[in-house]
């Protein structure tokens, strides 16, 4: 007896796709119900494909899928935002890049985890809509990593436990988390992180959205505190992420300055 095709209608946010054949497109995508899945989208590079639009990058879409041999095929698709500001401003388009290359180097097809979902999807409606998108981006780093079982420690010492003091502190990325600096000083592989930047680190994660957008953060603090998230994420994924150099690139042409030998 022929096995009956299964048809499911799915919410996804599409990460990324790669061409498939001769007309074809795999696409990656993170759904609501689903977590991370994979789908083809059969004929969607025809000048004539309907559904092409509609399976772009960080869209937030409605799916028919049917079960095929080895993997879902897209039957039917119907766009439920486009972002389309985000769209239109490359620093914009570069921070919502990076959000999903971000998600899709953390995720495995291992079922459903709803909260991940709508922050994703809050996250871009945040970068469309705010005016500087750095906290919204933070603030996604942050709760995404808690989500996933990464929370990094940031009120009590990851070597001797004790609370930590209002004073710059050395950041572990081994450890997960904030070394005092008794149990730091000598200890040269550590990275160092203000009192500021673990201020904010503190209020980003244990705030709303609500609050955490409220922050002021001066420009030193911004870098040091993106420093600090990207050596932590790099060290837990074992890899550099794509999207970093790309959104650098671009916030220096936003800015008018020229491009420096390492974004090249």
């Amino acid at each position: 007896m022929a096995r009956e095709e299964r048809n499911i209608r799915v919410e996804v946010v599409v990460l990324r796709h790669n061409d498939w054949g001769e007309a074809d497109r795999l696409l990656v995508l993170y759904g609501r119900d689903q977590g991370k899945l994979r789908a083809v989208a059969k004929g969607v590079r025809k000048m004539r494909s309907r559904k092409a639009g509609h399976l772009e990058p960080f869209t937030r879409v409605a799916l028919m899928l049917a079960k095929g041999r080895d993997m879902w095929i897209v039957t039917q698709a119907e766009t439920m935002d486009a972002y389309l500001p985000l769209r239109e401003d490359l620093v914009r388009t570069g921070y919502a890049a990076y959000v999903v290359e971000l998600l899709d180097r953390f995720t495995y097809e291992e079922g459903e985890n709803r909260l991940l979902y709508e922050l994703l999807v809050r996250t871009l409606s945040r970068i469309n809509e705010v005016e500087d998108p750095f906290l919204a981006v933070r603030y996604f780093e942050i709760h995404m990593l808690d989500l996933l079982g990464f929370r990094p420690e940031l009120t009590y010492c990851t070597q001797c436990g004790e609370e930590i003091r209002p004073q710059d502190q050395f950041f572990s990325s081994q450890a997960g988390g904030v070394v005092c600096p008794n149990c730091g000083r000598n200890d040269y592989s550590l990275q160092t992180i203000s009192m500021p930047v673990l201020k904010f680190l503190r209020h980003l994660q244990r705030s709303t959205w609500a609050d955490a957008s409220r922050a002021v953060v001066s420009p030193n603090v911004r870098q040091e505190m993106e420093e600090v998230m990207q050596h932590y994420l790099t060290y837990l994924l074992e890899r550099s992420l794509n999207t970093p150099d790309f959104l650098r690139l671009v916030k220096r042409g936003a800015a008018g300055q020229p491009a420096t030998p390492e974004d090249e």
